[in-house]
């Protein structure tokens, strides 16, 4: 079976419903793969070995009996530990949720077990979703399988790497800033962000609630549409999502790109940007001319506010939705002595999150709370919000001349561990690239394509209109099926 491990979403799922392998076998072929790499890699918090074979002998049952299978028939999909589910232990990467076995499932959770997907585990992540390296976990980083010195991206960083490895062929990533396009940059996968709302997010773990959302990493781009048909969708849990018709992602992936129009913003390729990066991307921009599409200049005034913008309205919204982590409801609880039952209460509270945040959410509560205070939340969060309307038209008025955006994914292949945790500005910077499609709620991917000199991974990002993930999923489908043909000019390679 273990040449079937790096088989794609669709043709493990063609397989189970064929009858020409059990998902009990791939489920412990998924399971032999973890055990061999995760000890090195820590791309999983949690195994969830018997739940998945479990799962996995329900889905033969069913074919025995000859019951239609679903879409995602034996497909294992690593789950981010920040999506609840039922009867398996949900950390968020934090102390303060170590022990949280949630009672139910998180919609995207409840509908891959309702298409056959086996669940194999919660893969690591940045500590709440708080970070750009998943070296904020307070279970360790996860590793970068191209380099194991190097961190693999953030906050989603272990779906990556279980996707990069081939411990599964897809996981459920959540993108707030950046954390499902970066990794899968850095790592070397394909990772799509939806539209804001196409993806319900009842039973995600809250960061900023106005730009999470929640999404698949894949082996390639056509098992990315599959998982993406099967999670997206209104959900009256959640007042959010968007009740709007779904295009065929499937097929999109086979629509040609001939005559897209494509927008090459020059603020992307400004100083800061990585020279192997940039040459790797404009081959790729090239090459996809050279192939039909039409490429012209875009611009993006407001890009270089993004960066500020996004940290005073995500450190905003973190500091309200992590308040309700008090010690009193779920999650650690310690006791602290006071001289009265209010002054023990008030000690408890303070100790609770002392012991269980870690720096990262510390320094983010402390910055988010700083901007809503009497005095500063005109000057700073109703400013953001402003600015984040000005990054908005500023796509608007480019997708008015324009199909898609094409640009770098990250400024820089993946760091070493440790580079960079003393200057969080720096780690912040990072992001630098996803953060506006992030505010403007737009549908983007990261697609890989030439590597540096170095082998590092090098992502290229896609960005759409709102609801256009049919066109992300046309545009990087005819990328990868350019760079996978033999005579392939797409740029520098290792």
């Amino acid at each position: 079976m273990s040449e079937r491990m790096n088989d794609s979403v669709i043709a493990i799922a063609e397989r189970v419903r064929r009858g020409e392998v059990t998902a009990l076998a791939i489920a412990e072929a998924t399971l032999a793969k973890i055990d061999a790499q995760n000890a090195e890699l820590n791309a999983f918090i949690t195994v969830a070995r018997d739940e998945v074979l479990a799962q996995a002998r329900a889905i033969d049952d069913k074919r025995a009996r000859g019951e239609a299978l679903g879409p995602l028939a034996g497909v294992p999909v690593a789950l981010k530990d920040a999506l609840a589910t039922r009867g398996v232990r949900t950390t968020c990467g934090s102390k303060m949720l170590d022990r949280w076995v949630p009672p139910y499932d998180a919609t995207v959770v409840a509908k891959l077990r309702a298409a056959d997907a086996l669940l194999p585990g919660k893969t690591n992540m940045d500590e709440f979703a708080m970070g750009s390296s998943n070296e904020s976990s307070a279970y360790g980083p996860a590793k970068n399988p191209h380099d194991r010195a190097r961190i693999p991206g953030g906050s989603s960083g272990g779906s990556a790497v279980a996707v990069a490895a081939a411990m599964t062929p897809a996981a459920l990533g959540s993108d707030t800033g950046g954390s499902i396009r970066q990794p899968a940059a850095l790592s070397g996968t394909f990772g799509l962000k939806p539209t804001y709302g196409r993806v319900s997010r009842f039973g995600l773990v809250a960061f900023a609630s106005s730009l999470d959302q929640i999404g698949p990493f894949a082996s390639d781009v056509r098992g990315a549409a599959r998982v993406l048909s099967v999670i997206a969708g209104k959900d009256e849990r959640d007042m959010t999502s968007l009740d709007a018709p779904a295009a065929d992602f499937e097929a999109a992936c086979e629509k040609s790109v001939r005559g897209l129009r494509l927008g090459v913003p020059e603020e992307y390729f400004a100083k800061g940007l990585d020279p192997e990066i940039e040459a790797s991307v404009r081959a790729a921009i090239a090459r996809l001319e050279a192939d039909g599409c039409v490429v012209k200049k875009v611009h993006l005034a407001h890009t270089k506010h993004a960066v500020a913008t996004y940290y005073v309205l995500a450190t905003a919204e973190a500091s309200s939705n992590l308040a309700r982590f008090d010690g009193v409801r779920y999650g650690l609880r310690v006791e602290g002595p006071g001289p009265s039952p209010r002054g023990a209460l008030r000690t408890m509270y303070g100790a609770t999150r002392d012991a269980g945040f870690g720096l990262e959410v510390k320094r983010r509560i402390l910055l988010g709370t700083f901007v809503l205070s009497a005095g500063y939340y005109d000057a700073y969060y109703l400013k953001a919000q402003k600015v984040r309307t000005l990054i908005r038209r500023d796509f608007d008025d480019a997708f008015g001349e324009v199909d898609a955006i094409v640009c770098p994914t990250s400024p820089s292949p993946a760091f070493r561990l440790g580079e960079k945790t003393s200057d969080p500005l720096a780690m912040y910077l990072s992001d630098v690239y996803t953060l506006p499609a992030s505010l403007a709620g737009l549908p983007a991917a990261s697609v890989p394509c030439a590597p540096t000199r170095d082998g590092l991974p090098v992502g290229l990002q896609i960005v759409a209109p709102a609801l256009r993930e049919d066109t992300v999923l046309s545009l990087a489908s005819a990328w990868e099926d350019l760079r996978s043909r033999p005579d392939a000019d797409v740029g520098p390679r290792a």
